[in-house]
């Protein structure tokens, strides 16, 4: 991808809207009013998400369902056999990585091609295009809740049930809402003008399946190793520069616990409010970027 393509920067707009010479905070933030008074198309946006994505299926949105389910039973009978470590309840334990992170990656690679997969929209009617990744976001969301109500089951069955530290599962799921909205927006910006981008991030998303604590604790790496004459923690790396894996080991830590508790444990303060701030400033940046270019969405696709 050569520099050469990258748009212009330039201070005058095409489009009906925030021009990319926009200064002050709606620079860096959606105009709320803007979004409510578009909310009916926000709603239909997702309604169509909804319904494109399960037409002509038999089982429709059950699959929401059905896809994490048949991957928990392969995964643990493989785990069963070629792990020798022992983790307790392991397809609660799994399903409770899982289905965060199938919102996430869902949301994300929907959310990269939604606006340069909307061309025809963008380039005939004014609307706020911020609501595009958004309503990708938001639809998956929905998919997100309904699997919650299978892991709820699956929590009861096992034993686990429900306690008072599942109150930061909306702490958790606003704070991933964000970091992938705001991840959305940037990716979904890139698209319009460099369409290798999901080619990229179709590679960019195994490899992240693997760097995030989903079929394994992310307790197994606190240990100190030393690679390349640099000595630290893996989970600690993982923590500061990924934020899916602090948002997984929390949602297991509120919901299943820890490696070495019995039922699920509190969240660390202190360890949230870091994961919040990163999510928050990736989608400061990723509206800034978008924001920036979003007059020229109409003449490049």
């Amino acid at each position: 991808m050569s520099s050469a393509n990258w748009p212009a920067s330039t201070e005058s707009s095409t489009e009906v809207g925030i021009s990319a010479a926009e200064s002050g905070w709606r620079r860096w933030f959606p105009n709320p009013r803007e979004l409510y008074r578009y909310r009916y198309l926000l709603q239909n946006l997702v309604a169509r998400d909804l319904k494109v994505r399960y037409k002509n299926s038999v089982l429709g949105i059950l699959w929401s369902l059905l896809n994490p389910l048949l991957m928990m039973v392969v995964f643990s009978l493989v785990f069963s056999v070629l792990s020798n470590q022992q983790i307790r309840q392991y397809p609660v334990f799994f399903l409770v990585g899982l289905l965060p992170w199938n919102f996430f990656s869902g949301a994300l690679i929907g959310g990269t091609v939604a606006i340069s997969g909307n061309a025809s929209l963008v380039k005939k009617v004014y609307f706020p295009r911020e609501m595009l990744p958004l309503s990708t976001v938001l639809s998956n969301l929905v998919n997100f809740g309904i699997a919650l109500i299978i892991l709820v089951v699956f929590l009861y069955a096992f034993g686990l049930g429900l306690t008072v530290h599942a109150l930061w599962v909306p702490v958790l799921i606003l704070t991933q809402v964000v970091f992938t909205l705001g991840l959305a927006l940037f990716l979904g910006t890139l698209h319009v003008f460099y369409r290798d981008i999901m080619m990229i991030l179709d590679v960019v998303m195994l490899a992240w399946f693997f760097l995030t604590p989903i079929i394994y604790p992310l307790e197994q790496y606190e240990q100190v190793v030393t690679l390349l004459g640099l000595t630290f923690s893996p989970a600690r790396v993982m923590r500061w520069f990924n934020p899916m894996a602090s948002i997984v080991d929390g949602y297991r830590t509120v919901l299943w616990g820890t490696t070495t508790g019995a039922g699920p444990a509190g969240m660390d303060p202190a360890y949230m409010l870091r994961t919040m701030v990163i999510a928050a400033l990736t989608f400061v940046v990723g509206y800034a970027v978008f924001n920036r270019y979003q007059y020229l969405f109409g003449e490049t696709l």
